[in-house]
């Protein structure tokens, strides 16, 4: 047993732990690739313990080893696919942990120079480029390709130098520094932003790819040099916290999306919503424009509630969100600021008429049945309109402006739920209708 290697087993298992402690928290299909990758670097030191015993088990806790090594790097790279789920992504894994793990048997158990190392070497690139092909005309992209490249050219390096002497020890190095660029080329595909945590990876993979060059290097021309077997693992580290710097980024970052969105619906909160109506405000007040806000509650959603159940009355909520982004524009804010009470923010270009159009369109919207789960609900809403600076000069002062207007229309609503319908613009803009009349000659 080589107890030399229990270090390394105690520091990677330490490290997993901790890995596996922060995805915990907030568990998604890349972070637990991750942590698998990262057991199968506890597997990979965990075998070499053994390789020194002889017979069948030593080649066996070599051959694991060296598997378990190259299994980890490929599933770093799987997990950075954006195309992960596709059919054609995860037969290109499979054939990719097949032809190499096939081939380090090869080199493990077959006897140097045997003829069967040209079809294993043939397989590393020409299954994944048979398959790329074969795929082409129903999905492609750009990191397939370089992948592709990446082990097309090991196979060329493969069929050069594996039957030269110590050809072994050069295609081991060539397959692992094979997979572990390809873990940099993925990585910065996907982590090339600067965040301290994506730059540490992609630069631990990178150093972690240049051990299986400068080591071959070192012995070949420097053998005076010897440096200390740790050195050599140090990459495995930075790459293990650069993985957990990237986790807690995506937390933090997470944690502030929540603290501006409604969890329910996507939209933002109040908190958000009162930061750009203010910004808002000051665009206007700069440009000398129009700042429109909608508020819009909506009727009978307590009776949702309470005859269909609350799960009803949320997908009615994110139904209604989703049909207020659907009426305005990309540069306005629609927000969930109560509990069936949402704010529209109307920007430049804007006027009294816009806002009111969009607040009619609004109500013909919510006043059409929806099909929740296999409930139809019907339920339409009350919308107050305030314009700055007609109405108020002041966030503030605009909210409660229009907040009144919201509400008389829903009291003149109950009022004259026995009287002849009102026209449209009487309906949901009664205040306006009121000094338009008194404007008349």
């Amino acid at each position: 047993m080589d107890w030399s290697r229990l270090p390394d087993v105690g520091a990677v298992a330490l490290l997993t732990c901790a890995f596996a402690s922060v995805a915990r928290r907030g568990f998604t299909a890349i972070s637990g690739l991750w942590l698998v990758g990262w057991l199968l670097i506890e597997l990979h030191f965990t075998a070499f313990l053994f390789h020194n015993e002889p017979g069948w088990m030593g080649s066996f806790a070599t051959f694991l080893g060296l598997a378990a090594l190259v299994w980890a790097g490929i599933v770093f790279m799987w997990a950075c696919v954006p195309y992960r789920e596709r059919l054609s992504n995860r037969a290109m894994v499979c054939i990719l942990l097949g032809a190499n793990t096939l081939y380090l048997a090869l080199l493990v158990y077959a006897p140097a120079g045997s003829w069967m190392f040209v079809p294993g070497s043939l397989l590393i690139g020409g299954l994944p480029l048979v398959l790329a092909l074969a795929s082409v005309r129903r999905f492609t992209h750009p990191l397939r390709w370089v992948g592709v490249s990446l082990y097309c050219g090991l196979t060329a390096f493969l069929l050069a130098e594996q039957y030269q002497p110590g050809g072994a020890d050069l295609a081991l190095n060539a397959i692992f520094f094979g997979v572990y660029f390809g873990c940099s080329i993925h990585f910065f595909f996907s982590y090339h932003r600067a965040t301290t945590g994506g730059l540490i990876t992609i630069a631990g993979f990178l150093a972690w790819a240049s051990v299986f060059v400068v080591a071959p290097v070192i012995s070949a021309f420097f053998p005076s040099l010897h440096p200390e077997e740790e050195v050599w693992n140090l990459p495995k580290y930075v790459v293990a916290v650069g993985m957990i710097l990237l986790l807690l980024e995506k937390q933090i970052e997470h944690n502030k999306y929540l603290a501006l969105h409604d969890e329910l619906t996507g939209l933002p909160n109040r908190r958000l919503f009162q930061d750009r109506l203010t910004g808002a405000l000051e665009r206007a007040n700069r440009t000398g424009k129009q700042v429109a806000l909608l508020l819009v509650d909506l009727d009978r959603f307590k009776q949702v509630n309470d005859t269909a159940g609350h799960h009803i009355g949320d997908l009615l909520l994110k139904r209604a969100g989703e049909v207020f982004l659907t009426r305005v524009r990309r540069s306005d804010t629609v927000a969930r600021t109560g509990g069936d009470e949402f704010s529209i923010i109307l920007e430049e270009p804007t006027s009294r008429q816009d806002a009111e159009n969009v607040g009619l369109a609004l109500i013909q919207l919510l006043n059409d049945p929806f099909d929740l789960a296999g409930h139809s609900v019907q339920v339409g809403a009350s919308v107050g309109i305030a314009v700055y600076p007609e109405d108020a000069i002041s966030a503030e002062t605009l909210c409660i402006a229009a907040d009144r207007r919201m509400y008389s229309d829903k009291n003149a609503a109950r009022a004259g739920a026995n009287e002849p319908a009102p026209g449209p613009v009487a309906r949901v803009f009664p205040a306006i209708e009121k000094r338009q009349t008194l404007q008349s000659p």
